[in-house]
């Protein structure tokens, strides 16, 4: 069964303590630290299309990109009202093709580390880069791995009163992937449903992405700490990217 087949339906309420305001906010002071000022975005891993209505909201011209059809569902719907309406389209992160280049390019939520084979991953990147018109920046967040290795045996509980989720992690260090095993139930009117889904997570180290990064064509590549003009400190649970394409230079 794909990731987030079952649980899209529930995701908004078992992640409402995500603030996508502040995330947005610190992509701003990003953009406003380089000087630039996009009229278009691309929303990679945009998910139930929280970040994508707010991006619009605010006068962007959106395209928001998932791999879940029932998470890009969630976010037509969740953006259907909007006069400024997003693009969505439906593909692979390492098959990224978008129907026209953008200025800014994000992926929030740690949605990279999700791209279990650095293949992939690079690809990913080479794609972005691809799809940003010259100048363009592309930003996002990853996962550290000593945040995904603390989570080996670790179990969680997220509830509210229609849906309860148990998920427990398991960190391989042989494949370097942690494994999020989810039992899922919701509530049907008198009724609750449960289901099971796994999610996985490639521990990518800072080194790694940029590598990537750099063999992509990015420039002027800058990791900060969790939403902080800083680097990372040890034991850092989240980090930032921030990267651009090169202007053409005429002559």
């Amino acid at each position: 069964m794909n990731a987030y087949q079952n649980l899209a339906a529930s995701y908004d309420r078992l992640t409402s303590d995500v603030d996508y305001q502040d995330w947005v906010d610190f992509t701003h002071a990003i953009l406003e630290k380089e000087g630039v000022k996009p009229r278009s975005v691309a929303d990679l891993a945009c998910g139930t299309g929280s970040a994508t209505r707010i991006l619009a909201e605010m006068g962007y011209r959106v395209t928001a990109v998932d791999l879940s059809e029932d998470m890009l569902t969630k976010a037509m719907d969740k953006c259907a009202d909007l006069e400024n309406l997003p693009t969505f389209v439906h593909q692979d992160l390492a098959r990224l093709r978008l129907p026209r280049a953008v200025d800014l390019a994000v992926c929030f939520l740690d949605s990279l580390d999700y791209i279990l084979n650095p293949a992939d991953c690079e690809s990913a990147i080479r794609r972005t880069y691809k799809a940003l018109n010259p100048g363009g920046v592309f930003i996002f967040d990853v996962n550290t791995p000593e945040k995904l290795q603390s989570m080996d045996g670790q179990v969680f509980l997220d509830e509210d009163d229609d849906v309860y989720c148990v998920w427990r992690g398991e960190f391989d260090v042989r494949t370097n992937i942690c494994s999020y095993g989810m039992d899922l139930f919701q509530r049907e009117g008198e009724v609750w449903r449960r289901s099971f889904e796994e999610h996985q997570e490639y521990a990518y180290s800072i080194e790694q992405l940029t590598g990537f990064l750099k063999n992509a064509g990015f420039t002027k590549i800058e990791v900060y700490a969790d939403r902080m003009f800083c680097a990372p400190r040890a034991g850092e649970q989240r980090v930032w990217f921030k990267a651009r394409k090169g202007c053409i230079k005429r002559k």
